[in-house]
């Protein structure tokens, strides 16, 4: 809609059909949906297929392949082109196959980023058939109503139809880094962006205040969507495991190269070169060696793997934004925690109330306004000014209250708000059938000021009057009289004093307290007719009469208590950052046992306020609660925490929370109380509010990193079986006397290339993505967090993939030399078919136990300390592809159209028995390893 801004707000919703106060109904929104379109903005349109198949042809070592293939077909051609080139249609079968598999990973890797893309989409109010819903932002359409509030994602460009107090951060459009204030004044010139003060736009946030705004644009109409291009020019930066595993591979990409051109100039030098068949032989030989050692599949398994992982974190409501943040949240050494919903049931529930006269409790629980007030102690009178406290904590209020067609009560808006609304009809008998006060002004809630007061026309008390609600401390000091009965009372500093020790005294039961307080509006003291104060703000916070103190009740969750035992064991300290009460926060605290010693130490924000740095890093090594805490000191915490090496998880719910996840290594946005500011600056959104799902992620989030390091010391350990194999069996097997029945004088090679490439494709992707879904192995909440600056292959795991590599390659030396004439030892050199066989049989011996050794090196890589037949059967995927790699196996070594392609014969049972035989030997080393690495790990 052009130039809404130079447009009245009613003739805006005129023109657009739509009525503020009850919005679309479901019907008008659809029939706008299919006009306009979804509320998304387009970015880069989808990669084709064909691009996507290309790009798996994209690697320097898969041009090596293709260039053995062209090679092997000019061969071929050249010495008469007899029967099929059976080498160049295995490698092309190959390289194909391993393309699909490839492309495979990479879409399954697509459609998981996709489906969390989806979990954390931004959400907006809106009004529809007269109530508020919260629904998808791409759902908005023109004409929707929308209701902002602080910390909201402004979900489409909007015309205001009202504003208090309202401001929005629109740096992303604007470049301002100051909020810009809002009003629902017509503009009558034209004007830039930055100056429309009666518009708010997509993609900016509400940083203060509530407004009312009529959708006037959505989509690719909006203001962002006219400069959606330059959102797709900006590539992301990749991780540090990307960049480890990217040099990783490099690096091994030379130093196999090396080898084998090490291994091809060898067997040129001694077996010559006789014809171009023998030529192309070696050069195919050196290319598979160099392809099959380098993992080039391994970036795609890890985002798999990554995908995986965090699909799962979601399902436990842990919901990961980012796939490479799993590697952040498995090192995390502290967590900073909000109190409310968190370490809490979020249950807010007002248990009584403390007024001049005397202590009215209120019984029932959760949101079902269901119960009684009774007076436990006191005067008659306490009934009234309890009435008075609960009326005006309902009036000072933005939630809702309404029943589910299942008939469950829910809440929209804060639940401390709602908790009044829960208690009206508990001491108000007849509260449901009161006339709604009309709301004149709202100065909001904000973290900084922590009270909240609305201007009413109260119809119940023929007046206009201001309510207020906020801390009682706070309050207070607004307060010049109190409620007494029906009448008022000067607010002595004796009363004062009774009101704190009474705040500290449910604050130190565990309750959380909040005061409310009144006063006439009017000038003119006779109702309505008076003349209501020209400017509501701030300022009207003032000669204020204290009502009562209401106590509520906000349980700690029982899971809460265990997951801060196991947190502790893994050596991460749990910080609880509140806004309630030191008394409060130190009750829930004890009875949560966060702390060691005998007695909690509680600093507040006026204590970190008045610390140096210096201070302030000697008061984070040692201080587990912090209350009264405002935003900045949530930042300063972190970073604090940070200076000093930890890797610090962060919650929080409000917008001015949001610099303190950013900050943090992960921070964590409230899926429920969270606003939508908070949940886009988050890396990971809880979905539960639950403290223990945070713990329970990044128990999750170290077994992914663990189920990383598998696959890798997997992957690498058995890529470096195979160099080893034909390093040794060149270089070793001349000096040693292994000879060709054939042909006495010439070296002889253990594997054939496609027998190389073979192993590559049936030992590496199955199994090495099976192993990305293992089950924790043994407690990997019983050590220490990670150090994120660690190698994610140190120099103890390379010793490991070195060490088992050269054990399969001496290992297939032996067999190698069990199966030929010559040689240091021997006794299955008889057992061939004959004389022009036994290298076929021995190489094919040979072939197949490097293949068990792989296998069998899967089941020792689930763990580096544990024994592999720890919860063995534990990973059905694993075994999957285990059974399926042998059966694959015996079928190119059994079936004739498959032996004549790779080059294989038929094996008796010694010799079957010799290959399995040989995958054992590698897992008993491996256990030997592990047993004296246990051991040693006991001694200390």
């Amino acid at each position: 809609m052009n130039n809404a801004f130079r447009i009245d707000a009613d003739q805006v919703t005129r023109e657009l059909g739509v009525s503020p106060e009850r919005g679309l109904d479901s019907g008008e929104v659809e029939r706008r949906r299919q006009r306009f379109g979804a509320n998304e903005l387009v970015g880069k349109p989808p990669e084709p297929l064909w691009k996507k198949v290309l790009k798996q042809f994209n690697d320097p070592l898969i041009y090596l392949l293709l260039g053995a293939i062209v090679i092997s077909l000019v061969a071929w051609s050249i010495e008469g082109a007899h029967g099929f080139p059976i080498d160049a249609l295995v490698i092309a079968v190959i390289v194909v196959a391993n393309a699909v598999i490839g492309l495979v990973e990479e879409n399954k890797a697509e459609n998981a980023v996709g489906a969390l893309a989806t979990m954390t989409a931004a959400h907006s109010t809106v009004i529809r058939e007269g109530k508020k819903v919260e629904v998808p932002s791409d759902e908005i359409v023109p004409g929707d109503i929308l209701s902002l509030a602080e910390g909201d994602a402004v979900g489409a460009d909007a015309r205001l139809i009202s504003a208090t107090a309202l401001r929005i951060q629109e740096a992303s459009l604007t470049g301002e880094s100051e909020s810009a204030e809002k009003d629902v004044a017509t503009i009558t010139e034209e004007v830039g962006i930055g100056d429309r003060a009666n518009m708010v736009f997509r993609g900016t946030a509400v940083t203060s205040g509530v407004g009312l705004a009529v959708v006037t644009d959505t989509g690719m109409s909006t203001e962002m969507g006219k400069i959606a291009t330059l959102l797709d020019e900006t590539e992301a930066a990749p991780s540090p495991l990307q960049v480890e595993i990217n040099k990783i591979s490099k690096t091994l990409g030379i130093l196999v190269i090396a080898i084998a051109v090490i291994v091809m100039v060898a067997l040129w030098v001694i077996n010559g070169v006789s014809s171009l068949h023998d030529a192309v032989e070696i050069l195919l030989l050196g290319v598979s060696l160099a392809v099959a050692a380098v993992p080039e599949g391994l970036p795609a398994i890890l985002s798999l793997v990554l995908a995986i992982g965090v699909q799962a974190l979601a399902r436990r409501n842990a919901i990961m934004k980012e796939l490479h943040s799993v590697e952040t949240l498995g090192s995390t050494s502290v967590i900073c925690s909000d109190k409310t919903g968190t370490l809490t049931k979020n249950e807010m529930t007002i248990r009584a109330i403390r007024t001049a006269s005397g202590y009215v409790e209120l019984s029932g629980t959760g949101y079902e306004p269901v119960g009684q007030a009774k007076l436990v102690r006191g005067k008659d009178d306490a009934q009234a000014e309890a009435r008075l406290t609960i009326r005006g904590g309902a009036l000072a209020n933005n939630a809702q209250l309404a029943q589910n067609s299942e008939g469950t009560w829910e809440i929209v808006g804060d639940p401390t708000e709602a908790a009044f609304l829960v208690a009206e009809p508990k001491i108000l008998a007849n509260s449901a059938s009161q006339p709604e006060p009309r709301r004149l002004g709202e100065v909001p809630f904000n973290s900084e000021r922590k009270m909240m007061s609305v201007l009413v026309e109260d119809p119940q008390s023929q007046s206009v009057r201001i309510y207020t609600k906020g801390a009682p401390d706070v309050l207070l000091q607004h307060c010049e009289a109190e409620q007494v009965g029906a009448q008022t009372r000067p607010l002595t500093e004796n009363r004062r004093e009774d009101i704190r020790f009474e705040v500290a005294e449910l604050s130190a039961q565990g309750y959380r307290t909040l005061g409310v307080a009144w006063r006439e509006a009017a000038e003119n003291a006779g109702g309505s007719g008076g003349v209501v104060e020209k400017e509501f703000g701030e300022t009207s916070e003032r000669d204020l009469v204290y009502t009562g103190t209401v106590a509520i009740i906000d349980p700690p969750r029982p899971e809460a208590r265990e997951a801060i035992e196991l947190a502790h064991r893994a050596g991460i300290r749990t910080v609880m950052i509140t806004g309630d009460h030191p008394i409060t926060a130190k009750a829930i605290a004890d009875d949560l046992g966060m702390s060691d010693d005998a007695e909690t130490t509680v600093v507040t924000g006026q204590d970190i306020s008045a610390m140096d740095g210096a201070q302030l890093a000697r008061t984070v090594q040692e201080t587990e609660v912090y209350a009264r805490v405002a935003p900045e000191h949530k930042l300063q915490i972190v970073d604090a925490l940070q200076n000093s090496g930890k890797i610090v998880a962060m919650t929080g719910d409000g917008v001015n929370d949001a610099p303190a996840l950013k900050s943090a290594d992960i921070g964590i946005a409230m899926g429920i109380t969270g606003t939508e500011v908070t949940k886009e600056a988050g890396k990971m959104v809880l979905a539960d509010d639950n403290y223990a799902t945070i713990v329970a992620a990044v128990r999750q989030g170290r077994n992914i990193f663990d189920n990383i390091k598998k696959f890798m010391r997997y992957l690498l350990s058995s890529n470096m079986g195979e160099v080893f194999t034909v390093f040794l069996g060149v270089v070793c097997g001349g000096i040693i006397g292994l000879a060709d029945p054939a042909d006495p004088a010439a070296t002889v090679v253990p594997l054939l290339a496609t027998q190389i490439l073979w192993i590559n494709l049936v030992t590496d992707s199955g199994p090495a993505l099976a192993m990305g879904v293992d089950p924790e192995v043994g407690d990997v909440m019983r050590r220490r967090p990670r150090n994120i600056n660690d190698s994610v292959i140190d120099r103890q795991m390379w010793t490991r993939i070195i060490g088992i590599g050269a054990v399969m390659g001496m290992v297939s030396l032996v067999i190698y030399d069990l199966c030929l004439p010559g040689g240091l030892i021997g006794g299955f050199e008889h057992l061939g078919a004959g004389a022009a066989s036994q290298l076929d049989v021995a190489r094919t011996t040979v072939f197949t136990a490097l293949v068990m050794m792989q296998l069998f090196n899967a089941l020792n890589s689930r763990s580096d300390t544990e024994s592999a037949f720890v919860s063995m059967f534990a990973n059905k995927w694993l075994w999957g592809s285990i059974v399926l790699a042998a059966i694959l196996q015996v079928a190119v070594v059994e079936w004739a159209p498959l032996q004549a392609a790779f080059g294989t014969a038929s094996l008796d049972a010694a010799h079957w028995v010799l290959a399995i035989g040989a995958g054992v030997v590698v897992l008993l080393v491996e256990e030997i390893i592990k047993l004296a690495r246990r051991a040693k790990l006991a001694r200390r």
